[in-house]
């Protein structure tokens, strides 16, 4: 898609899960492939923000500028190195997220002047996987000077909008997607929902 890049946010200590979540394996790539693979959808060259010396074998890599300070720091780090108005995060724990979902999203954002498009599930907002507008960056900023880290705490100060799930639903994806890896029961938990297979993660319905 024009105008749009792509972030995938690898970061993390990954303390609960014991080693690098993005390392995982998941099928025959491990999670960080699978997100990039994913985000191509929207950006053929997807940015990574995490440790540099750790995971550059996998694409360009950016990092914090604010380190140790969770994923708003990872989104700061992406809306200061972006080059367009529209930037995909994703988080890197998210492997049933699926490519069509990210451009229906993308595409989604382009059309209004939101500076955040989050979608929302099982009444949760998904701010590690939606579309933020460069202008977002100083009010990330500030929030990062003051010690905010929370991402949430942003959506009080910029235009935002929310994805219903209902309309999510309607466009045709399962909440499922938005599954996310912080412990290992989550992570065989996600790995049995795959197995289940076609048609709802089929990879021919994500290109």
């Amino acid at each position: 898609m024009e105008g749009v890049s792509a972030f995938i946010l690898a970061g993390g200590r990954s303390s609960r899960m014991g080693t690098d979540k993005a390392l995982l394996p998941f099928g025959v790539e491990n999670l960080l492939e699978l997100a990039i693979s994913r985000a191509k959808g929207v950006s053929p060259t997807p940015i990574i923000v995490g440790d540099r010396n750790r995971y550059s074998p996998y694409g360009e890599v950016i990092e914090d500028r604010f380190p140790h300070c969770g994923p708003l720091g990872g989104i700061h780090a992406a809306l200061c190195a972006t080059q367009t108005d529209l930037n995909l995060v994703l988080s890197v724990d998210m492997p049933l997220m699926r490519s069509d979902f990210l451009i229906w999203l993308a595409r989604l954002a382009a059309s209004g002047n939101a500076m955040a498009v989050v979608p929302e599930t099982q009444g949760r907002r998904q701010p590690l996987c939606a579309v933020y507008r460069s202008a977002a960056r100083p009010v990330v900023e500030q929030a990062l000077n003051r010690g905010e880290f929370k991402v949430g705490h942003i959506f009080s100060l910029i235009p935002a909008c929310y994805v219903k799930e209902d309309e999510i639903a309607e466009a045709g994806f399962s909440p499922d997607i938005f599954r996310n890896v912080n412990t290992r029961d989550d992570y065989e938990a996600v790995r049995n929902l795959r197995e289940q297979g076609p048609p709802l993660f089929s990879e021919s319905q994500g290109k």
